[in-house]
């Protein structure tokens, strides 16, 4: 069998030493689409590294430590790439990451549960460095027809969206090259890229990353609702309801209470489709 879940989550916990620069912050924000207006002084906090600052949602590709790529490497975990989607993602941040940091990064498979049609594998990273804990990461991957093993079914919680008006709406347009910049950050996966691999996983163009729109939306309620101060992120989660391809516009509808921010992220040219669900930021 493709995935042995028992074998996936009785494995020992990994670890690697990851690290990276302000060039490896600069490229990641530039692949969100940062730098426009290229004077801006917002954007400048993302592009100048005299003002840099870095966006927690850096913590994905930090040290081109791909949490989704590790996952897929796990003893017990054996399956097709082209039925691999990102099915969601949260971070809880310990405290502001680094311009320049090195760390220890240490993952393992919390989880393996059967949808039926498919199999979600969640995985747990924890990163630290000689300070202490960074953050911890949980990775969720959807592999289509692999589920159907006799597993359970796990959480399926969702997060009510609110029947008033939203707060803030904001419009984020996706640049037809931003896939290919996005990927020089760590996720080599050819579905952002080859258009004869998306075809083979079910798509007639390649898709954006789910991590792309998950940065670029915490970028948004940054800029937008926190006064571009990222150290009041404390954590972020969504659920990646659909996709986004490049040369798309996208319309995030937020909603603000004491402490925390409500996301709602579709796609404005195919009828406002679904990207990201159950989104939230917890901020101070």
């Amino acid at each position: 069998m493709p995935i042995d879940a028992a074998k996936a989550v009785a494995a020992e916990p990994r670890s690697a030493e990851i690290a990276w620069d302000h060039k490896d912050v600069q490229l990641y924000h530039l692949g969100l689409g940062a730098g426009t207006p290229a004077t801006d002084p917002g954007e400048l906090r993302y592009t100048l590294e005299s003002r840099l600052h870095v966006l927690p949602s850096f913590a994905t590709v930090a040290g081109a430590g791909m949490a989704m790529a590790g996952a897929l490497s796990a003893p017990g975990i054996e399956v097709d790439l082209a039925h691999v989607l990102h099915g969601g993602q949260s971070i809880e941040l310990h405290r502001p990451i680094p311009v320049r940091g090195e760390a220890v990064q240490t993952s393992r498979v919390q989880a393996v549960y059967d949808k039926g049609k498919a199999a979600v594998i969640v995985l747990r990273s924890e990163t630290a460095d000689a300070d202490g804990p960074l953050w911890t990461s949980d990775t969720q991957i959807f592999v289509r027809g692999e589920g159907g093993f006799g597993g359970e079914r796990g959480p399926s919680a969702r997060t009510e969206q609110p029947t008033r008006a939203p707060d803030t709406e904001e419009l984020r347009q996706v640049r037809e090259d931003q896939a290919l910049l996005y990927r020089l950050s760590g996720d080599w996966n050819p579905l952002h890229a080859d258009p004869d691999f998306a075809k083979l996983a079910g798509f007639d163009r390649p898709i954006l990353h789910g991590l792309c729109s998950y940065g670029m939306t915490l970028k948004a309620v940054v800029d937008t609702v926190l006064g571009g101060d990222v150290t009041r992120v404390g954590a972020y989660s969504t659920r990646f309801a659909g996709v986004v391809f490049p040369g798309e516009t996208l319309r995030l509808r937020m909603w603000k209470s004491p402490g925390r921010v409500q996301v709602s992220v579709t796609a404005v040219e195919r009828d406002d489709a679904p990207v990201l669900a159950d989104t939230t930021v917890v901020h101070t």
